[in-house]
């Protein structure tokens, strides 16, 4: 069975930092597209950021452009989204997800002072 499961989320001040990692099993990591997304508290799914089956294309959100870095370690089945310069208007779930759209548990992240 495809998991996928985030993890790293966290409370942080504005201004500050997290890194989120997302473990993948049950499929061939490396093959895939993968994307992270995030939901704010009532309201609906925000794509974030992509990133290529090999992770040398990615692409962004505006909303994140500049702040956030999407990655991969194909070895160890893993994607990262590296969060700098955090505002309160990136509080929410943040998900994984493949591009037939499975996505496991999310991580909270909340950005508050």
């Amino acid at each position: 069975d495809v998991q996928l499961q985030a993890s790293g989320g966290g409370l942080v001040q504005p201004g500050g930092s997290l890194r989120l990692s997302c473990a993948g099993s049950g499929f061939t990591f490396s093959s895939y597209a993968m994307s992270w997304l995030r939901q704010a508290p009532g309201k609906g799914f925000e794509w974030v950021s992509n990133i290529s089956g090999g992770g040398g294309l990615t692409s962004s959100a505006d909303s994140v452009k500049g702040r956030f870095t999407i990655s991969r370690d194909n070895a160890k089945a893993t994607l990262f989204l590296q969060m700098n310069s955090l505002k309160p208007e990136d509080t929410g779930v943040y998900y994984c997800r493949l591009p037939a759209g499975q996505r496991g548990q999310g991580t909270q992240v909340t950005v508050s002072s």
